[in-house]
């Protein structure tokens, strides 16, 4: 339960003061109007005090969509925990809400009993108007009754706080963000210089553009102008009479940053260049969610990772292929639209069996679908969507910070077993931020390179008997002069050949080679009983809500274990023994049953599914009712959870 005490700040003003073990909020405003910033910085302080934490970024598609209107409304939710958490969270306690259009989109999610903070300047005729507010006013007609609402003169004040810098109104209201960010790090408890600091940075990362060093100056000037008049308007008006303050969480001893699930792939990949002692190519074309990879991996010439921005996504492709071929780490990544149009290319990777690996960054599809929602529907894609008999090792990121070392392993199993290897994220891992603990390089895997040596008739297509890879040799190595295509070849010689007993023995050792890969991953692991009523069986981004879920059925002492497909193809060798120890398993899926069909055929089990295709992740509460109907519970009171029950009278 909270604790309570006064805040000592104010001599004189009885404030109350609550210690919690978590908290969620939410900023949500125009797009354009600074929220993922806000967001970000409000999320980099949190994790500079110590709190494990989890977020998720929601943006339109659109480059600028009409002004206040649903379309064009821009979140950033932000879950901050003293333990270990894995997920966003459900439902946010507090609301700040920069217009009409930001309240109505989010004001459904918001916990019952929660607190909304306004920027009342907003809520004008034609402010409520473009919302779709027609002839009313959420302020008065009821739309509120049951939350703590604090109507803020957020624009105004913002106006006035940057007034000295002479800025136009234009530029003058754009710095409204960073009151708001002072509202919220006041509420809950922050130092006003500890976030200053992180404003700072931002300036910092400007630098390298002298040109406009003097305009950054300035945007930092007003920013913190802005900041200080929020966090001093809450410090002062006694209209918040309520503090919240959230422990630190105790992590594993080491060095923490923030990271991206885009920022950790790509660090993943520096690390594996650096690990293998080859230089990085990375190509690709821009796409959302996948392009903050290449922007990362620009940052790292000075390691010898060269990035390209190719010219379409059949170039990257084949520019990387190059590079692996030429004995480099061959690298592209994209989304699902990007994919398809890879998927030829990808082909020649398989026959010339060269190490290339391929992310997939997923999102809402078809075609173009949904640029900027989440999704998880490309796991066929990367399975079987290519033409002919053309297997790859298919490996999946289940958290931002876990895209690391899924990163390093992609290009592990792509140089030792000499195939193309797909490594799947999506939207929300890509976009979400959590604290990563920075290895050693002591503590990072091997990796090993099948290299020939000249010795005789050197035959391309000789093969390791344990891995049945074939050497990696650079083109025009001396002894080692050979050639590759898209053509079969010759079993050993490499030869082009057109028999049919040899392309079905070339065809049987490639699918062997993927399903070898087996013997090399890590065996499925179970959180919870070994064996019991339910498993709830999931891959990707799903990974959080399922964990949380399952731990909330065991706390009602149901027998319900959670597992964790990271390697899709070819599955652990133990997944069949796993599923048979379960009387029910259930698949969630941002998908219409991709995994479960596979699931089904291999090993013919009776799993249910629980499918999403809204653009949306899953929420822990989706997965539990789910639970709790197939093991027939009722549900009862969702207010069971310790950490629901704290802030279910916020603001209150």
């Amino acid at each position: 339960m909270a604790s309570h005490r006064e805040s000592p700040e104010k001599p004189g003003k009885a404030r109350q003061f609550k210690e919690m073990d978590h908290a969620i909020v939410r900023f949500a405003g125009d797009s354009g109007d600074g929220i993922q910033l806000t967001g970000s910085l409000f999320t980099h302080d949190s994790a500079v005090l110590g709190h494990d934490v989890s977020t998720l970024p929601e943006y339109p598609a659109e480059i600028r969509a009409p002004a206040g209107t649903r379309a064009g409304v821009s979140s950033f939710q932000l879950n901050f925990s003293s333990a270990e958490i894995h997920t966003p969270g459900d439902r946010p306690h507090m609301l700040l809400a920069l217009n009409p259009a930001a309240l109505a989109v989010h004001l459904a999610d918001l916990m019952p009993g929660g607190t909304i903070v306004l920027d009342d300047d907003a809520f004008d005729t034609a402010g409520l108007g473009k919302a779709g507010f027609s002839g009313t006013d959420p302020r008065d007609d009821g739309t509120l009754a049951g939350y703590q609402v604090y109507r803020v003169p957020i624009t105004t004040l913002t106006l006035e706080a940057v007034r000295p810098l002479g800025l136009d109104k234009k530029q003058a209201s754009l710095c409204k963000n960073m009151f708001m960010l002072g509202l919220v790090a006041w509420i809950y408890d922050r130092s006003a210089s500890s976030v200053e600091k992180q404003i700072d940075s931002l300036l910092e990362r400007k630098t390298a553009q002298p040109a406009m060093l003097e305009k950054y100056r300035e945007q930092a000037k007003a920013n913190k102008l802005a900041f200080r008049a929020g966090y001093n308007y809450a410090d002062t008006v006694e209209v918040f009479v309520c503090r919240y303050a959230v422990g630190k969480a105790k992590l594993l001893p080491g060095t923490y940053r923030r990271v991206t699930g885009n920022e950790a792939t790509a660090l993943g990949f520096l690390a594996a260049s650096v690990i293998s002692q080859r230089s990085l190519l990375y190509a690709s074309y821009p796409i959302t969610p996948a392009s903050d990879i290449l922007h990362e991996l620009s940052r790292y010439r000075h390691f010898g990772v060269r990035t390209v921005q190719a010219e379409d996504e059949i170039a990257a492709i084949a520019m990387a292929i190059g590079a692996a071929y030429g004995g480099c780490l061959g690298l592209t990544g994209t989304s699902g639209p990007g994919v398809a149009l890879k998927t030829e290319a990808v082909g020649l990777a398989v026959m010339a069996e060269l190490p290339l690996v391929i992310v997939n960054v997923q999102r809402g599809g078809p075609s173009t679908g949904l640029p900027t929602k989440t999704e998880q529907s490309d796991l066929l894609q990367a399975i079987h969507g290519r033409n002919g008999e053309c297997p790859v090792a298919v490996l999946a990121a289940h958290s931002p910070a876990h895209c690391f070392e899924m990163a390093i392993e992609a290009f592990r199993i792509a140089i030792r077993y000499m195939t193309p290897v797909f490594l799947l994220s999506d939207g929300s891992i890509a976009n979400g931020t959590e604290p990563w603990r920075t290895p050693e390089q002591s503590e990072l895997p091997a990796i090993d390179l099948p290299q020939a040596v000249p010795a005789g008739d050197y035959q391309v297509y000789a093969r390791d008997p344990a891995t049945l890879a074939r050497q990696w040799v650079a083109p025009g190595t001396p002894g080692l002069e050979h050639c590759l295509g898209g053509l079969e070849k010759q079993d050993i010689s490499g030869k082009v050949s057109h028999d049919s007993a040899n392309h079905q023995r070339m065809v049987q050792l490639r699918m062997e080679k993927i399903r070898g890969i087996a013997k090399d991953i890590p065996e499925l692991t179970v959180f919870g009983p070994a064996q019991g009523d339910l498993l709830v069986l999931g891959w990707g981004g799903t990974f959080g809500a399922i964990h949380h879920a399952v731990e909330r059925a065991q706390r009602r002492g149901l027998s319900v274990a959670a597992s964790q497909l990271d390697y899709l193809n070819p599955f652990p060798a133990n997944l069949g023994s796993v599923l048979r120890s379960y009387r029910q398993i259930l698949i969630p899926e941002l998908n219409a049953g991709q995994l479960r069909m596979l699931i089904r055929a291999q090993f013919l089990v009776d799993a249910a599914g629980l499918n999403k295709i809204t653009g949306q992740p899953f929420r822990t509460s989706e997965i539990e009712q789910e639970i709790l109907r197939l093991l027939g519970v009722q549900a009862g009171n969702r207010g069971d959870s310790p950490n629901e029950a704290i802030h279910g009278t916020m603001g209150a």
